[in-house]
């Protein structure tokens, strides 16, 4: 905006430094400038796209930051749900090992002592099934369930309060744009006047002092449409902060009167609506019944708890021999026997055997064992552990319904300080048009009395400003009733997209 302004000021100055010409010029010139200063500080907004309100919802959905945190927070979530439900299933788990050691080892094939490099593995499978725990883990898949529906409507709200921002945002352009036709077109008014008496100024017939005072009225009526044209760019940004898209973007200007009808809804109506449907309700809601859960996972660990193991276990070691007789021999016993006083050594037959090595698939095959039992745990002791557990469950439950408390209060609250704003909005909007009516009157009678002479030009100012006052508070007053109106909507739920 600045440098736009910069602009605007260093043209008016060249200009006035290449014209030289009388006093009255050098207005008229400051008069077009002002009415063509769009021109210089919305040059950019050429660039800008227009877009309806359905349209700048769309794109905030899809690009608004705050919204993007609170779907990944539902992911997150989500992922627990699935993490606590995946728990109820069994456990199997394989292990495998391979390794060599050297020196005195044992030989984990035949738990004998041995001094050589060994080569060992081992293999094993095993089933671990939960069969009771005190309903702990159905309990924990149930909490992370309300935890996940708490996430979805914390995202529903989320995504509810980007609509009614971007709503009432884009309202507020609408409102800065009707503003700025306002100011615009009391400068076009003024100018008008002072273009008719600047001929009676020059030919110093009339008198001078009304033509000062609407050169004054000028430089207000200019003031407020430079305040009018930085109003309504400041809600053009905020509205493009919103939506966060990669083009700037601005609204059409409303062409249409706008429409202000009664709301037909009471505040208690609204109240109970909003108590059904409304997401940050919902949410507090689940919450607590999560919180109920919480408490029941606790109290699961005074119970014990029985759980079905099977194991199926093998192993290898390069140690292990298989002897394979290959034929007899004749050998020589360290016994005899004696006949007839000559002693004769007693010799035997006797097998022999090739050791060889056992294969490796061959002892896994041999060697399988298996084992099935039963397992149960039972707290006996623990520090105390499961009642402090317990009891700040206990109060992490009471901490969400305290919240769900504060939550319908803080919404009952905002429903009647909006109802009532509405209500008043809507008595102020009748009053102010009966009184833009009058005013309207008014300033055609003395704008007919002044230009005939025979009104001074202060009547004039003042019967001007009260008119153009005026149908700056019928605006504000309009888009004050829209903007509350569209509030008790949010609540009831009436922003559905």
């Amino acid at each position: 905006m600045a440098r736009e302004l910069y602009i605007f000021w260093m043209a008016a100055e060249i200009t006035f430094k290449f014209i030289h010409q009388s006093k009255i010029m050098k207005i008229k010139i400051i008069c077009l400038l002002l009415l063509n200063f769009p021109f210089f500080v919305f040059s950019q907004s050429e660039a800008r796209t227009t877009r309806t309100l359905e349209e700048c919802i769309d794109l905030a959905l899809k690009n608004n930051l705050d919204l993007k945190q609170s779907l990944l927070n539902q992911k997150t979530s989500d992922i627990n749900f699935r993490q606590n439900k995946n728990a109820l299933l069994p456990t199997i788990n394989g292990n495998y090992n391979l390794g060599v050691s050297n020196g005195r080892s044992i030989d984990p094939f035949t738990n004998a002592f041995v001094n050589e490099q060994l080569t060992f593995s081992n293999a094993g499978l095993g089933l671990d099934a939960t069969i009771f725990n005190g309903f702990r883990l159905i309990n924990s898949w149930k909490q992370a369930k309300l935890n996940l529906k708490a996430a979805e409507m914390e995202t529903e709200a989320a995504k509810q309060a980007l609509i009614l921002n971007v709503t009432l945002t884009y309202l507020q352009v609408l409102k800065a744009q009707d503003l700025v036709k306002l100011a615009k077109a009391r400068v076009a008014s003024t100018q008008g006047q002072l273009n008719r008496l600047r001929s009676l100024y020059e030919e110093e017939s009339g008198n001078p002092a009304e033509y000062r005072d609407l050169q004054g009225q000028m430089a207000v009526d200019a003031s407020n449409f430079v305040e009018s044209e930085n109003a309504l760019e400041a809600e053009v940004i905020n509205l493009n902060t919103l939506i966060n898209a990669n083009e700037e973007i601005t609204v059409a200007i409303l062409d249409q009167k706008l429409e202000i009808k009664k709301y037909r809804y009471t505040p208690n109506d609204v109240y109970m609506q909003a108590l059904e449907v409304f997401p940050t309700v919902k949410a507090s809601s689940l919450n607590l019944d999560a919180a109920s859960k919480g408490v029941a996972v606790a109290r699961a660990q005074y119970t014990p708890e029985i759980s079905l193991f099977a194991n199926l276990n093998t192993n290898y070691s390069s140690a292990a021999r298989l002897y394979n007789e290959v034929g007899t021999s004749t050998v020589e016993t360290n016994d005899f026997v004696t006949i007839n006083n000559e002693n004769f050594a007693v010799f035997t037959e006797q097998s022999n055997f090739k050791n060889e090595e056992i294969p490796y698939n061959d002892q896994f095959d041999n060697n399988l064992n298996s084992a099935v039992g039963v397992a149960i745990t039972v707290p006996i002791f623990n520090g105390f552990r499961a009642k402090n557990n317990v009891a700040l469950e206990k109060i992490k439950k009471e901490e969400a319904l305290t919240a769900l408390e504060i939550t319908k209060l803080n919404l009952k609250q905002s429903v009647k300080q909006s109802y009532s704003a509405m209500q008043t909005a809507f008595e102020r909007y009748k009053l102010l048009q009966d009184q833009v009516e009058a005013y309207k009157e008014s300033f055609r009678i003395n704008e007919i009395r002044f230009n005939n002479g025979i009104s001074n030009s202060v009547d004039y100012v003042i019967s001007k400003n009260n008119l153009d006052n005026a149908q700056i508070s019928l605006a504000n007053v309009g888009y004050e009733y829209l903007l509350r109106v569209r509030v008790l909507e949010y609540y009831r739920g009436g922003l559905q997209y």
